[in-house]
């Protein structure tokens, strides 16, 4: 599953978990949020309910609903568990097993939220508007979004060579980010992330100003590379993406040596917004 977009909205005052899948370009929604809504119920009673209408759907044969997804989503605690997920189209199936009410209304809201996504895609500029939105509201200061709106549109310049030379998404994509944050960072993106102190947050939301801009130096250079060379599969993609990454780790290893301090930053979303990224240093 390539990155995905955590949400929470809110039907008739009570909360719907979902994720946008980029890969598939489809919504998962929490099934257990979902029987909360239709059967008017509290978390436990619709978790207990949900559990009593799966295995009656499955001894009836009905595996379209029954054979869900399960996805790592935050609970009222603060933490995050594997959650039943299904998709809009199971989710439809599921509301006829369950009598209730409020079964047309929520066709209606989810109807609304997958014309979103869709408006979205024919005009890309909403979905950066939607983003910006987000990112101030989570307290992120204008610089640091402006430099992350910037670096959504050079990676996916970058996953656009990517495609062109036959590189695979999914478990190459992964490969080659995993190279290029090795070569210009010094760790992989999950060592990155346990050194920032993240679990499944998006690095990149995570980053300094500073680890945003070497970031996007080794993409756009990797991009620039490849178009020039025009490499052929996933061999040849991997030695110009480690160029790409080489000049960020140049300009790293100069910036260090001016300033004193590390480049690569402990700082993640909590202390960005806390800082308003005034802080770019690299301090811990």
């Amino acid at each position: 599953m390539n990155e995905t977009k955590d949400e929470v909205r809110i039907f008739e005052g009570k909360q719907v978990r979902h994720i946008w899948d980029e890969e598939v370009e489809k919504w998962w929604f929490s099934i257990v949020d979902v029987v909360s809504i239709l059967t008017d119920s509290d978390y436990q009673a619709a978790r207990n309910y949900w559990k009593i209408v799966k295995k009656r759907l499955k001894d009836e044969g009905n595996e379209s609903v029954t054979n869900c997804n399960q996805l790592k989503m935050q609970s009222s605690d603060g933490k995050f568990y594997n959650t039943d997920v299904a998709d809009t189209e199971q989710i439809l199936r599921l509301i006829q097993s369950i009598p209730s009410k409020k079964a047309e209304p929520f066709k209606m809201w989810l109807a609304k939220v997958g014309s979103e996504r869709i408006d979205e895609t024919v005009d890309p500029e909403m979905s950066i508007d939607r983003a910006i939105q987000n990112y101030r509201r989570l307290g992120y200061g204008e610089n640091w979004i402006n430099q992350r709106i910037k670096s959504i549109e050079i990676r996916k310049a970058l996953t656009d060579e990517w495609d062109k030379s036959g590189v695979r998404q999914g478990e190459e994509y992964a490969s080659l980010t995993d190279l290029m944050s090795r070569t210009w960072s010094g760790m992989e993106t999950r060592e990155y992330k346990t050194f920032k102190g993240l679990k499944k947050e998006n690095l990149r939301d995570n980053m300094t100003n500073t680890e945003l801009i070497l970031n996007m130096l080794a993409e756009v250079a990797a991009t620039d590379i490849s178009m020039i060379e025009q490499p052929m599969g996933y061999d040849e993609s991997a030695k110009v993406a480690k160029r790409g990454a080489n000049t960020a780790k140049v300009a790293r290893k100069q910036l260090e040596e001016e300033t004193g301090r590390p480049v690569v930053s402990r700082l993640n979303a909590q202390n960005l917004g806390q800082k308003n990224l005034k802080d770019d240093s690299g301090d811990d």
